[in-house]
């Protein structure tokens, strides 16, 4: 659609006939074009009383300063977890994606804090603070039931998912796996874990942002004589992510089901009781620790929820928000589509090539321009920085710097408080001087507000790089 640009249009119509162009004759744009992409709404999201409120806000913020975490105030509460209301009674602070509202942390105290609009350290810091410090040393417990669920099933569902997903999808049952699907350039379409329920059923699980844009790309890229249906299930079921050192001991108290780590080995999943229902558990976390997410029918999401919060008052559980999550991740060196990886961005660029299975029995789209990358050599890294000094504090794209030239951006940033200091993540160009060169060099610096701060840079992440933690 190119439309409601106002005078936008004039200064852009030459890209925007080009990018449209290039969306009718390929099915799709030569490079990421996230932020005008129609697929980043939901059906709730188009309705005249939404536009109706969310438009003249949307416009009046046109030329506002960009603040980090800025939330629109319109058109709020149109889709609703399970247990939005259970979230809300505990101090929930709400941020809008994609219509959902999702915790970014817990005040249940009504602490005071700064105002939250700034570009230096935010006043809510020392509340997320909280959460991500009981993540690492007991338990917390995320409401994540915005993930996105895709349902994929059908006679040719296993042949369509193997062209799609560029890991090898045909695993045996009970197995978790991490995969990408790529464009024809190489890039991040999305990236996703997948499980396989039966010999023609597979769950897909994407971020919260994705579904609509992940459907449209499998059913745009089925053969025609393939059968295979794409049901998006997301509002069916609830998600909660149990994470920390004492989950394990959390989970036991209120099922009868083994998670022990023979019991219930790393990336698998399968049915168990939890409470009084019947769920879904994968043995997974984001956060880089013990954990386990469980998928239970919406119906049962408020029960199971009770139960959990009932059994972790003396193992130290508290709620979480994506604040927390954030920066749990970052520490973690875990990405996040739009931010580490996107259209442009391929996996050998993200350092992502084990998820990557060239040599499988089935060609995936993607595959020759990773090829040809391998061949060639790729021009830019991502890679993990720190800086230690107390009055950095990043939010994400941010300027680095390499012996006084500009090198790359950072892709998300904030305070880790694990570590102690600020961590973010961004690619460095290598076009010109060999990486190891460059990483062997003291000679780093991160642009924050406008000042350059001394930085470590590193291909692995700062906090258990090698990921011990969530595999005990």
């Amino acid at each position: 659609l190119g439309c409601g640009m106002c005078s936008v249009g004039i200064a852009t119509g030459g890209g925007a006939g080009r990018a449209l162009a290039e969306w009718i004759i390929d099915g799709e744009p030569s490079m990421d074009l996230w932020p005008v992409d129609i697929r980043r709404f939901v059906p709730a999201q188009n309705s005249l009383r939404t536009l109706r409120e969310r438009s003249p806000e949307t416009l009046a913020l046109h030329y506002a300063v960009s603040f980090p975490g800025r939330q629109n105030q319109t058109a709020r509460n149109l889709r609703l977890s399970p247990l939005h209301s259970r979230l809300e009674n505990a101090g929930a602070e709400f941020a809008e994606r994609m219509g959902w509202e999702r915790p970014r942390w817990f005040n249940p105290e009504k602490k005071p804090t700064a105002p939250e609009l700034s570009f230096e350290k935010p006043g809510w810091d020392v509340l997320h603070a909280e959460e991500h410090r009981a993540a690492r040393e007991a338990v917390v417990l995320f409401d994540q039931s915005t993930f996105g669920k895709l349902l994929v099933q059908g006679r040719d569902a296993e042949t369509a998912l193997q062209r799609l997903c560029a890991n090898d999808i045909s695993k045996a049952d009970r197995r978790v796996v991490y995969t990408a699907m790529l464009n024809r350039r190489g890039g991040y379409e999305s990236d996703l874990t997948l499980m396989r329920l039966d010999v023609e059923i597979f769950l897909l699980i994407t971020g919260t942002g994705q579904p609509v844009r992940d459907r449209d790309w499998i059913r745009k890229n089925l053969n025609p004589d393939e059968f295979v249906t794409v049901t998006d299930m997301t509002g069916a079921f609830a998600v909660i992510s149990i994470a920390g050192p004492n989950s394990r001991e959390l989970l036991n108290r209120v099922s009868s089901d083994d998670f022990s780590n023979s019991g219930f080995p790393y990336y698998t999943h399968r049915t168990v009781d939890v409470g009084p229902a019947m769920v879904r558990a994968a043995r997974l976390s984001y956060v880089g620790e013990l954990g386990w997410e469980l998928y239970i029918p919406s119906e049962s999401a408020i029960p199971v929820f009770d139960a959990l919060r009932k059994a972790g008052g003396d193992l130290g559980l508290k709620l979480a928000g994506i604040e927390a999550l954030s920066s749990l991740r970052i520490e973690t060196g875990y990405f996040a589509w739009g931010h580490e990886i996107g259209p442009d961005d391929t996996p050998l660029q993200a350092g992502l090539e084990f998820a990557v299975k060239f040599n499988k029995p089935h060609s995936f789209i993607g595959k020759e321009a990773l090829l040809q990358q391998k061949k060639e050599g790729i021009s830019r890294r991502l890679a993990m920085l720190t800086v230690t000094d107390s009055e950095a504090f990043p939010h994400g794209g941010e300027p680095i710097w390499w012996n006084n030239k500009l090198v790359g951006r950072t892709t998300s940033g904030t305070f880790g408080h694990t570590l102690g200091c600020a961590v973010m993540m961004g690619y460095i160009s290598c076009v010109e001087t060999k990486l190891d060169t460059m990483l062997n060099t003291e000679n780093f610096e991160v642009e924050i507000a406008c000042r350059r701060f001394p930085a470590d840079v590193s291909l692995d992440a700062p906090y258990d790089p090698k990921g011990l933690a969530s595999r005990k």
